[in-house]
């Protein structure tokens, strides 16, 4: 058994935001690679008409947890939380008892929406951190307390060592400030409060690392700020409809993803070794790619639309196709050309149909997060990843195998390859029989488009010759050209038979 796993056996372990993305993997991983760990408490919003184990039964339904769900679901106890409101709505009962018994905390919980109201994700990336570190404290068994930030909490900055930045407000101050302005009046100043940070999200994830800072008492503390987290890139398993076609980036920028397996494997080494080891200041792990194994937006465009070509998407709404561009009005042309018109197209037809159009909407939606994903890819970071190197060389060679972090031995062509089989066998839940039918659905897809742009190019044509005496001489010697190269054709065919 590798010491990792050693470790964790025998322990309780409370995990938030364990029916997130990275919650479940990290739940996931705990039950595989160390079975012998003796429970994992989970904290679950109360939800009307079913019971806490029957979110855990939906939960466990998912194929991430095929290879652990008959043997290790009973290790799984969850716990009745709401972060949004006081003390997080745990009864006193559950109180009790994590105080007796937990061992390591795993702090994920956090919201992502990227557009949150600015009191909204004070809530719940700071207040609600904050309150869990109350719990923390009072835990008589606790060994390691690991807290998930971002590596964009200091985007704001171009080179991001693996420290604690001063928080751009007292984080209590501001807290204090809000409880008593209207909606409106926040949303007014919040520009103004997040400054040169894109967004609510890094600007709370910011306050958050300082309030587990200042909060931690003699807790034993790590951070782990991770970059863009993507698709698992060696297990549990390693992971388009031709609706997002265009993009503003630079091809040549470095694409700074993570795959979730890679940061989940950091941070239970990092709970281990927190939890053995004791470091005398809080160790901050920033988890990226960029600066040890670098992948571009170009490189990505390429494998991408390569995959979904041999392996297209059951009944795709366009070829895969997409346009990166570093120039805002060209992005801002396909934009209009590859995403409204079309979109606008088919909304018209859903509704002559008798069909709900929603199109336009499901744009808008991924309109929100590619301004994001635009700003990260428009940008560039150099972040220290010197603790992250320091931790794998105090792995054994079992746990480097079994918690591998060392993202040199990732190939970048095979990720996104399999990231994109992923998407289409796990998240759309298609069949990869049905890759027959798909690809003759791209290529009927490809006839249409043909069509399309022949009709459009004889129609704007048209209509040029109409209005230009040139353009017809230029039109009529073109079309005798073809007709001339044809004829040749049919009579060095005629002779050589």
């Amino acid at each position: 058994m590798s010491s990792i796993a050693a470790y964790y056996a025998g322990k309780n372990v409370l995990i938030t935001g364990a029916t997130g993305f990275m919650g479940k993997v990290l739940v996931e991983k705990l039950l595989r690679s160390c079975p012998e760990v003796k429970a994992i408490y989970i904290l679950v919003r109360p939800k009307a008409g079913q019971s806490m184990q029957e979110r855990v039964t939906d939960m466990m339904k998912c194929k991430l947890f095929d290879r652990v769900r008959e043997d290790f679901q009973k290790k799984i106890i969850p716990i009745g939380s709401e972060l949004m409101q006081p003390n997080l709505a745990i009864n006193s009962e559950d109180t009790e008892h994590l105080l007796s018994c937990i061992n390591v905390v795993f702090h994920c919980a956090a919201t992502i929406r990227f557009d949150e109201p600015l009191k909204h994700a004070l809530q719940l990336n700071v207040v609600a951190t904050h309150q869990l570190l109350m719990l923390a404290r009072q835990m008589q068994k606790l060994e390691a307390f690991i807290h998930i930030s971002t590596a964009y909490a200091n985007c704001n900055r171009n080179h991001v060592e693996e420290v604690i930045y001063p928080p751009p407000v007292e984080p209590k101050k501001l807290i204090d400030s809000l409880e008593w302005m209207d909606e409106s009046m926040i949303q007014d100043i919040t520009p103004k409060l997040i400054g040169d940070r894109p967004n609510t999200y890094t600007y709370t994830k910011a306050l958050a690392e300082y309030v587990v800072q200042q909060e931690s008492g003699a807790l034993n503390i790590a951070i782990i700020r991770p970059s863009i987290v993507g698709a698992s890139w060696q297990e549990p398993f390693p992971a388009g409809k031709g609706i997002l076609r265009t993009m503003r980036a630079t091809n040549d920028a470095v694409a700074d993803l993570i795959p979730v397996d890679v940061v989940v494997n950091l941070t239970l080494a990092a709970g281990w070794y927190t939890a053995v080891h004791r470091p005398k200041t809080t160790l901050i792990y920033n988890c990226t790619t960029g600066g040890i194994n670098p992948f571009h937006w170009g490189q990505i465009e390429y494998h991408v639309i390569s995959t979904f070509k041999r392996n297209p998407l059951d009944q795709a709404f366009r070829r895969p196709n997409a346009n990166i561009t570093s120039n805002y009005l060209i992005n801002q042309y396909w934009i209009a050309v590859s995403h409204k018109a079309p979109a606008l197209v088919y909304d018209l037809y859903l509704r002559l149909t008798g069909q709900k159009p929603r199109m336009m909407k499901i744009f808008n939606r991924l309109h929100k997060s590619m301004m994001l994903l635009e700003y990260f890819s428009s940008n560039s970071w150099d972040w220290s990843t010197d603790n992250m190197n320091m931790l794998m060389s105090q792995l054994s060679l079992e746990d480097k195998r079994g918690f591998n972090f060392d993202v040199r031995q990732l190939h970048w062509p095979e990720y996104i390859e399999n990231y994109c089989i992923g998407t289409k066998k796990y998240v759309l839940n298609e069949d990869m029989s049905g890759l027959p039918a798909a690809r003759q659905h791209l290529k009927k897809l490809r006839n249409i488009r043909y069509a399309f742009n022949t009709i459009l190019l004889v129609v704007i044509w048209r209509v040029f010759i109409a209005r230009s005496q040139m353009a017809r001489h230029i039109w009529y010697f073109v079309v005798s050209l073809c007709y001339k190269f044809l004829s040749y054709f049919r009579a060095s065919s005629t002779i050589r038979y």
